[in-house]
């Protein structure tokens, strides 16, 4: 099974949910040129208390295609949290079909049946988070290596009906260290507690009802 982790709570959380329940993941991480490219030191992190195999895909050179992004793009700053934008800079459209094309291209190469994405409820949108983008994505997949590699290929998404709360409550139960994970859009020395992900991932923990060990700037 290969698992799309990017050092994140979510996707940290899918990985140990799989192990336990007695998957064997290959942890895939992807380098796309992102501002916090720190996430994927997270990942790797995660693959060795797993004992998983890591792989880390270097996509940096993408990153003046997604241009326009705060993300991605060093002249477009990452905004503090303000509630709701509407037109969000922090999205980098089409990035997980780039992703999951990186995914499926190793899932080929390894012979796995599944690749597991940590997409949650929260996430849940119209375009390249929804559930109608991940099944129309297998079924292009299913065609794409068609010959190659395994016969029953599949897509999941484990967290897709828990919101960021639940995950939490969910990673509690793993164990999962979560001053081993990365959420922060800025990627400095430790989370800037002011962008999007910060403010989401702090009201995560407090409505968890679970203590948050991160390290805030602020």
């Amino acid at each position: 099974m290969i698992a799309v982790v990017s050092g994140g709570i979510d996707s940290v959380t899918m990985a140990h949910h799989l192990s336990a329940e007695g998957h064997q993941p290959h942890v895939l991480a992807v380098d796309y040129g992102q501002r916090h490219r720190k996430e994927l030191e997270f990942a790797r992190l995660a693959a060795e208390r797993l004992g998983a195999p890591y792989e880390e895909a270097d996509l940096s050179g993408v990153r003046g295609v997604f241009r326009g992004s705060s993300l991605t793009d060093p002249a477009v700053a990452v905004p503090p949290d303000t509630g709701p934008h509407r037109s969000n800079p922090n999205i980098v459209p089409n990035r997980n079909a780039v992703l999951l094309s990186v995914a499926f291209a190793l899932a080929v190469v390894e012979n796995a049946p599944v690749v597991a994405f940590g997409v949650m409820a929260d996430d849940i949108g119209p375009s390249d988070t929804s559930l109608e983008f991940l099944r129309a994505f297998v079924a292009m997949e299913r065609i794409a290596t068609r010959g190659h590699g395994h016969p029953d290929l599949d897509l999941i998404a484990p967290l897709a009906e828990l919101h960021k709360s639940e995950v939490i409550t969910l990673g509690a139960g793993l164990k999962v260290p979560w001053d081993e994970t990365w959420t922060c859009f800025r990627g400095e020395e430790v989370h800037c507690g002011r962008c999007a992900a910060c403010a989401e991932r702090r009201e995560a923990f407090i409505t968890a009802g679970v203590e948050d060990p991160t390290r805030y700037a602020r």
